[in-house]
């Protein structure tokens, strides 16, 4: 099937979903915390979401069963690849290196690269007569052997039962999770506006991508969140009746440096909606920032309409998911940090630690950086007018 092909087929189900339903994109959007544009460009096939969980929950909201479900997964994997694809760039050839007769230009000397010395039979291979290669080989191996224990001995202390630190979270038990939970951490205010810092010229930075390639192009210039970083986390029980109480979301900070002397690129394109979806505030420049909840507005009609702040505790079941959106600011510091969310479920208790891929996010400040946004007329980064820069 062509690639433009899985991505229409996608976007025919996620269109047929929100007709059954018969709400607005706004009032989906609100449901599932996001814009309206957004909601409409994964309808249109303009583009495909980079987590399947969003898709996911307009899929309970709209009532689709569990087969339809498993059908819109297959068909969202079919669709994010080709958009994985089509966002790649061509890989350059490499040219093949041939087996060059120079390392032996002597045709009657035998071909050592058919000699596998690493491999375990590797002795039986019949010597030379008279060739001293059996014992230089002996000699060596004896000598690392010898070096080996002396370095060992050396250093008691270094032993491979040693434990590894990061081999296991806190609060995490042998038993599974009694709910699934994923994150998104490349997110953009309203789907478009976002600043990153980059330790690149203008001129070796790619223009910006849409928001659902965000974690490509950031981890290509190894770009880090700057001002604020948008985190996402879903949470869904895994049955329908037995709900799965979350208590509380703390913000552990592991690390403050001075903020990073980087270009700061904006990623603003024109687009975004009229929702501004409920979160938790987290102020990263105090000494024991918390996770304070903040309401959500929605101004998509008549009359401003305030969403309100998820309140803890709050229970998560199969068919009630739960999305708790945090908003990390930093000022005055390089800060790397991670979340805990405190859970109960059938007298068990645990803390879920939350992290970026097993690191902790991070978030500098962009206060006094040199700041671009990119001029599509002109293909080229540009110094932002707010910034107070000439060149």
């Amino acid at each position: 099937m062509p690639k433009d092909a899985v991505v229409e087929e996608f976007a025919g189900l996620v269109r047929a979903l929100k007709a059954r339903d018969g709400r607005s994109y706004e009032a989906l959007g609100r449901r599932l915390s996001v814009s309206a544009s957004t909601l409409h460009r994964y309808c249109s096939g303009a583009a495909v979401p980079e987590e399947f969980a969003v898709v996911d929950r307009l899929a309970l909201l709209c009532g689709a069963d569990e087969e339809e479900r498993r059908a819109l997964e297959a068909a969202w994997r079919e669709a994010d690849r080709a958009r994985r694809r089509a966002a790649s760039p061509a890989p350059t050839p490499v040219p093949a290196v041939s087996a060059a007769p120079e390392s032996n230009p002597d045709p009657s000397a035998p071909d050592s690269s058919a000699e596998d010395l690493s491999a375990p039979d590797a002795p039986r291979a019949r010597p030379r007569r008279g060739g001293p290669v059996p014992l230089l080989l002996a000699a060596a191996v004896a000598l690392v052997v010898l070096a080996l224990a002396a370095a060992l001995l050396g250093h008691p202390t270094r032993t491979a039962s040693a434990p590894a630190p990061a081999s296991t979270a806190p609060g995490r038990t042998a038993a599974p999770l009694p709910f699934t939970w994923s994150i998104g951490s490349q997110l953009w205010e309203g789907g478009c506006g976002h600043t990153y810092l980059v330790d690149r010229a203008p001129r070796a930075v790619a223009p910006p991508p849409v928001a659902a390639d965000s974690g490509a192009w950031a981890g290509t210039h190894g770009a880090v969140h700057g001002g604020e970083a948008l985190v996402r986390i879903t949470v869904q029980g895994r049955s329908p009746s037995d709900a799965v109480v979350l208590h509380a979301l703390h913000v552990r900070v592991v690390d403050r440096a001075a903020p990073l002397p980087w270009n700061a690129y904006r990623m603003d394109n024109g687009c975004g909606g009229a929702v501004t979806p409920r979160h938790f505030a987290v102020d990263l420049d105090r000494p024991r920032p918390l996770a304070r909840p903040v309401d959500g507005l929605d101004a998509s009609g008549a009359e401003v309409r305030k969403i309100p702040a998820v309140s803890f505790p709050y229970k998560v079941t199969s068919s009630d998911p739960e999305e708790l959106l945090v908003s990390a600011r930093a000022a005055g510091c390089d800060c790397r940090w991670y979340l805990e969310l405190e859970w109960s479920a059938g007298g068990r208790t645990g803390t879920l630690r939350i992290t970026d891929g097993g690191k902790p996010f991070r978030t500098s400040g962009t206060r006094g950086m040199p700041a671009y946004v990119h001029d599509s007329a002109e293909g080229r980064w540009i110094t932002d007018s707010n910034s107070g820069q000439t060149g």
